[in-house]
C-alpha cells in the first residue's frame, strides 16, 4: 500500500499515468463507449464514475500547458442540451488545475472524436451513464 493515493485509481491506472508522457492523453470514456474495439491500451473500471475519476486522476496528472484547450469532449448534436456532468468537469479541473486558467472545452463531433481516441495512450472504461460523459485529458509537464 502506499500513502494519499484515492482507492478509486486502481494499480493499472497508476502505472498507466506514470507511462504517459507529455502530450499523450487519455480517454474516460462512459459505460456506452465503444472502447474495446478502438483502445489501444483498456483499463475497465465498470464501478468508477467519470466524474469522480477525472477528480482523483488530476490530483497526481498536469494538463498541458502547451495547447489552448488539452480537454476535448464529444459534442451533442444540434437539438441536444449540454449534458448536465460538463459543468462537474468544469468545477473539478478548475480546482485541481488551479495554476493554469482553464479556457474552457475542445469539442468534437461523435465520429472524429471517435476516430481521435484511437490515438489514445489508453482509454479507461467507467461505469459513468451520462450521455456524452467521455472526456480526453492531454497529459502537460510537472
Amino acid at each position: 500500500m502506499l500513502r494519499d493515493i484515492p482507492g478509486i485509481i486502481s494499480p493499472d491506472l497508476m502505472k498507466i499515468l506514470m507511462e504517459m508522457g507529455h502530450s499523450d492523453f487519455i480517454l474516460l470514456a462512459d459505460a456506452n463507449y465503444p472502447a474495446v474495439s478502438g483502445a489501444r491500451r483498456m483499463v475497465r473500471m465498470d464501478a468508477a464514475p467519470a466524474d469522480e475519476l477525472l477528480d482523483a486522476i488530476l490530483r497526481f496528472m498536469p494538463l498541458d500547458g502547451f495547447v489552448e484547450k488539452p480537454v476535448t469532449l464529444m459534442s451533442p448534436r444540434e437539438d441536444e442540451p449540454a449534458p448536465e456532468i460538463w459543468s462537474e468537469y468544469e468545477r473539478i479541473i478548475k480546482q485541481r488545475d488551479a495554476d493554469r486558467a482553464f479556457s474552457g472545452f475542445r469539442f468534437m463531433e461523435r465520429l472524429e472524436f471517435y476516430e481521435f481516441a484511437r490515438g489514445a495512450f489508453a482509454t479507461v472504461q467507467t461505469g459513468t451513464t451520462a450521455r456524452y460523459a467521455n472526456i480526453i485529458l492531454q497529459k502537460g509537464v510537472v
